[in-house]
């Protein structure tokens, strides 16, 4: 697999939220195992916190997310090709081989379906930068249709650095869901700024525009979650779901997995078994939003019965990559 270089870039920062100071923050590649019980977890990341060394990790069987503290590990740092030597045939891995094959379109790079034979979808709710609040309807309609009979509901949140800045009450309030175990929320960074240009062609648009900062905008947003003491995922979406090849290598190297939709609801393209359904809840897509409640409205028997449910993309994609 072909992976680009990593620059080391290291992000300073002195705020503190939620007790939280993170700094230091930088790209590190290799493997480390558990003190307490000898699993083994891939590094992604190395940064201070509270004057203490922690890595984010992620679990090449489950792909679940996870910190350490510098004591809690015994660390083993390697170069990608080590890793893949070491881990060749993990769902993780496995995944990021996959994902490959879905580079090389400019719009929807990434997954974006899994099988058909899954009866329901993975459900991808995006929070794009806007002034408008969250529009907590969708998070609540999900626990009282779907929480009757899965608890906690499995949603995967795409989230950018500036819609955490600028509605740290939403974000409480979503949190404090996932934390009562009303939902089962996995945060998929959308880039930090998502920088949208009016009438520019997308080969010059959202990431694409000229002079982005790409380290910057994936690195900002994974701290940005961290100083609210939500752990960021491995997966990635793009803004506009727009992207080049140069652009997704570059995800790729950063070990994350690009994940894209056949089913963006306000766009008019309704979810088959398998869907990954795309809809916004930062207040800037009323279609949307009411086409989700409708679709849940439409499932409830289904629903009631077991026979149509929303699916943890984590669980769909090594499901996936194991078939």
């Amino acid at each position: 697999m072909k992976l680009l270089k990593i620059i080391p870039l290291v992000i300073l920062l002195t705020n503190t939220v939620c007790g939280q100071i993170i700094s230091n923050y930088v790209p590190f590649t290799g493997w480390g195992v558990c003190r307490n019980n000898s699993d083994e977890v891939i590094i992604l990341r190395r940064f201070s916190k509270e004057a203490h060394v922690c890595y984010l990790t992620v679990s090449p069987k489950s792909l679940n997310t996870k910190i350490f503290s510098e004591d809690s590990i015994n660390i083993h740092q390697a170069s990608w090709g080590a890793i893949w030597s070491r881990y060749p045939s993990t769902p993780y891995l496995l995944a990021m081989k996959q994902a490959e094959k879905y580079s090389d379109t400019l719009q929807d790079a990434g997954f974006r379906r899994f099988l058909p034979s899954q009866k329901g979808i993975d459900i991808t709710i995006d929070l794009c930068p806007s002034q408008f609040p969250l529009d907590r309807i969708v998070f609540t309609d999900l626990i009282n249709e779907i929480g009757r009979v899965e608890n906690p509901v499995p949603i995967a949140v795409s989230i950018t650095g500036r819609w955490i800045k600028g509605h740290p009450g939403d974000l409480k309030w979503l949190d404090s869901l996932g934390r009562a175990g009303n939902l089962d929320i996995l945060w998929i960074n959308h880039s930090y700024n998502h920088n949208t240009y009016k009438d520019v062609p997308l080969k010059e648009n959202f990431m694409m525009a000229p002079g982005t900062d790409i380290d910057s905008e994936i690195l900002r947003t994974e701290i940005a979650l961290l100083q609210k003491n939500i752990v960021p995922s491995v997966f990635f979406r793009f803004p506009g779901l727009v992207s080049d090849r140069k652009i997704y290598d570059k995800i790729l190297s950063f070990g994350l997995i690009p994940v894209g939709s056949d089913a963006w609801l306000a766009k008019g393209q309704w979810p088959r078994n398998g869907s990954i359904v795309l809809i916004h809840a930062n207040g800037n897509d009323q279609l949307g939003v009411k086409d989700f409640i409708n679709l849940l409205k439409e499932k409830r028997s289904e629903v009631l019965s077991k026979r149509w449910e929303l699916f943890d993309l984590r669980e769909s994609l090594i499901e996936d990559v194991s078939n």
